[in-house]
Formats: structure tokens, C-alpha cells, sequence
């Protein structure tokens, strides 16, 4: 087979889903909500763009399921229908095509810029490192019951949108949010039956699955975004991931992307990896192939990919079922129908530097940028694929001040 036709392969999953091909859009951040948490209309425009443009899979940035805990100004909160007619709209638009379009549920934890929340919380009181606590506010540990009460918003959050007509729903586990705080030791130094160890780390995990699948039924895709590892000292390592991996599977999760790092250590933005890694072009291929072995679920893997040929390896490999597409989709909405054709991107992903250290060295300038390009094209606009990175943070600057102080003020 060549290329081509390789990625251009459809997937069935077990529970009869059929996904036209192999490619994946992963989250990304696209800060289309109003200040009540609805989507604006710019969100259908944004993702017909995608259904047009031939991805397989689209997986929505992030909606929140508790308005008290947003990850940046912009996000869609769904708690209940209030909203479910512009859901709809939003739905519709984005399975075009025959296009699978499942959203990315997420709640930040402490991972939220300072001014965003009235307050912060997370499985324990522990800040950021010290050059990242002028950014982020030290969380307050929540309490049993509030555990609890985020377990059964996220399975009625996910019985909303199966209702809004989209045809899946994908736990973000990754990059340093609530779920992946509650699987790193390092964040989780809880000693209740939440913490302690590392099955008592994954119960969180599993009880948000156990509660989304309640509420959508056995029928209704539910997937993961999950770390491969923090590369962080201390936090959640390669071995506990293949072990949550295998407990995700075994309870029934229909599909894992794989991913990896923080806001502390953002090796999912491609600007610490060895020049090797870049090479295979998928930065977490190595580790997919060691949860092939012990995984019989989908697999999808994000970051790296530049060409045709090299998502085709990944997937001819057998390690990973879909190659997961994000930022590139961001510049160039398109590319997929690209690939399909036998041709790479026109485009090249760079990473987007300020020159301020402090800024570059963390994951927040490169959603912030690239959120910036998602709005251009929901408003019917082009992409600038070379606007510089200082004059994109000092709009997003103003942009979130703006948000921050609209949001607050009596």
C-alpha cells in the first residue's frame, strides 16, 4: 500500500463507530466561548472548515465542566442544557462530511492563570515551581465531597453533548490538568483512598470513566489524552502510564492518545525533544509501541508528525491506529485533504518564540498563539502563519486582561 493510501484507511472501533480514516485532529484551545459559556457561532464556522478539509477524527479543545474552574477565559462550560441549541449548531457543523467530532472534557485543576478563578483547586496544596508562581495561585486540596461532585458533572456533562448530536466525548488526562494532577505523585500527596499509591491515583480516572459511561451508554465512543510521563521529578512515570493504560482498556475506554508533559515541562510543544525523536517525527512513538504490548485499545499518537510518509510508518508500524494533527491544522485547515492526496502540508509547524525566556520555556504562549489563528478562521479569515510571536502576546495579554476584569467587575 502506499502512503496514501495507508492513512486514507478507515477504522472501526468495537463498538461499530466507523472513522473514515486515519487521521486525528487533537485539542486544541480555541477560546470561542462567551462569558456564559456558550459556544459563539464561530465554532460551527471553525469546524465545517475542519469537517471540509478531510480530517477522520476531530476532537474539540477544551470544555469545562464546572464554571467555577475555567482554564482560560474563552472555554465553553457545559453543566446543563441551557445552551444546547448553539451545541447543536456546533455539532452539526463539525460532523460534516462524515466527519466524527468528539469533545474534549476538562477541568483545569491548578492549572489556570492567576485572575481566571475566584480559586484554585486540585487533589493537593502544592504550587508551581518558583519562576511559575507569579503566573498560577498555590491550589486549595478539595474535599471528598467535592471529588465526588466533579466524578458525576463530568458523566452529565458527557450525557449533554451525546444529546448536542456530537458522536463521542475524550477525558483530557494530559498536560498538567485535574485529571493528570490526581495520577502524578507529585501533585497527589493525598493519604485518603484518592492518593497514596498509585491505584488509589488512577480511582479518580477511572470513576469519571465509569460515570461518563453511565450516562452515554456502551454505544457512545469515550477516549483519553494521557501522559506518557510529566518529566517532572517525581511525577507520573512511563511505568504508572502503562499501567493506567492497561486499567483504561480493561474498563472499556474505546480509544488512548498518547501525549506527554506540563506547563512545567511542555515536551508536547516539540521544544525539548532530541533531534532522534524528531527524526521518527512522532515525539511518542517509542512509548506507543511499548503500550501496544500491553494494550489492545486504539492507540492515536500526537506531536511530530511532518509528512505523509512518516504518519504512514507510525501507523504500517503498528504502534498507533490514528496520527493525531494539531497545530498544523491551525495554520493550514486543509492539510488533510493534503495528505489524502499523496502531498505534505504546505505549511511547517515551528515553535513560537517571544525571546523571553520565562515565556517560551512554558506551554502557555504556544496555546495562546494558536488559539489566536483558531478565531481568525471561526471568523471566516485566514490563518498568518508567520505573525511574530511578540506582537501575538501582547494582544493575548490585552485580550485576557479585557476577559478578566469583564468577568469580575460587579
Amino acid at each position: 500500500m502506499t502512503s496514501k493510501e495507508i492513512i486514507a484507511q478507515s477504522f472501526t472501533l468495537k463498538n461499530g463507530s466507523i472513522i473514515k480514516n486515519r487521521l486525528m485532529k487533537s485539542a486544541m484551545s480555541e477560546g470561542l466561548g462567551r462569558r456564559s459559556g456558550e459556544p459563539k457561532p464561530e465554532l460551527a464556522t471553525l469546524y465545517e472548515k475542519w469537517a471540509e478539509g478531510g480530517i477522520g477524527l476531530c476532537v474539540t479543545g477544551n470544555v469545562m465542566i464546572d464554571r467555577r474552574a475555567l482554564g482560560e477565559p474563552g472555554n465553553v462550560i457545559i453543566e446543563d442544557e441551557t445552551h444546547l441549541e448553539a451545541l447543536k449548531k456546533w455539532a452539526q457543523a463539525a460532523t460534516k462530511n462524515n466527519t466524527q467530532c468528539w469533545v474534549q472534557l476538562n477541568h483545569p485543576g491548578k492549572q489556570t492563570p492567576k485572575g481566571v478563578n475566584k480559586e484554585t483547586v486540585a487533589p493537593s496544596a502544592i504550587p508551581f515551581r518558583k519562576d511559575l508562581q507569579r503566573f498560577f495561585d498555590t491550589p486549595r486540596a478539595l474535599r471528598e465531597d467535592e471529588i465526588l461532585d466533579l466524578i458525576e458533572r463530568y458523566g452529565k456533562t458527557a450525557s449533554i453533548i451525546k444529546k448536542a448530536g456530537f458522536t463521542g466525548v475524550q477525558i483530557h488526562g494530559a498536560h498538567g490538568y485535574l485529571v493528570s494532577q490526581f495520577l502524578s505523585p507529585h501533585h497527589n500527596i493525598r493519604t485518603d483512598k484518592w492518593g497514596g499509591n498509585p491505584e488509589n491515583r488512577r480511582r479518580f480516572v477511572l470513576e469519571v470513566y465509569q460515570s461518563i459511561r453511565k450516562n452515554v451508554g456502551d454505544n457512545f465512543p469515550i477516549s483519553i489524552k494521557l501522559n506518557s510521563a510529566d518529566f517532572q521529578r517525581g511525577g507520573f512515570t512511563e511505568e504508572e502510564s502503562l499501567d493506567t493504560i492497561k486499567a483504561l482498556a480493561d474498563a472499556g475506554l474505546d480509544l488512548i492518545e498518547i501525549s506527554g508533559g506540563t506547563y512545567e515541562a511542555p515536551v508536547m510543544t516539540g521544544i525539548t525533544q532530541k533531534e532522534s525523536t524528531k527524526q521518527r517525527e512522532a515525539y511518542f512513538l517509542d512509548f506507543a509501541e511499548k503500550a501496544r504490548k500491553i494494550c489492545t485499545a486504539p492507540l492515536a499518537v500526537t506531536g511530530g508528525f511532518r509528512t505523509v510518509d512518516g504518519m504512514a510508518k507510525a501507523i504500517s508500524s503498528g504502534a498507533v491506529d490514528f496520527v493525531g494533527l494539531a497545530r498544523i491544522l491551525a495554520i493550514e485547515a486543509d492539510a488533510p485533504n493534503r495528505l489524502l492526496s499523496g502531498k505534505n502540508p504546505i505549511h511547517t509547524v515551528k515553535p513560537i518564540k517571544t525571546g523571553i525566556s520565562l515565556i517560551d520555556n512554558m506551554g502557555l504562549m504556544e496555546v495562546s498563539w494558536y488559539s489566536m489563528q483558531l478565531k481568525r478562521i471561526g471568523k471566516g479569515e485566514t490563518s498568518k502563519p508567520n505573525e511574530p510571536a511578540l506582537v501575538a502576546l501582547l494582544k493575548i495579554a490585552m485580550h485576557q486582561s479585557k476577559s478578566i476584569f469583564k468577568k469580575w467587575r460587579v
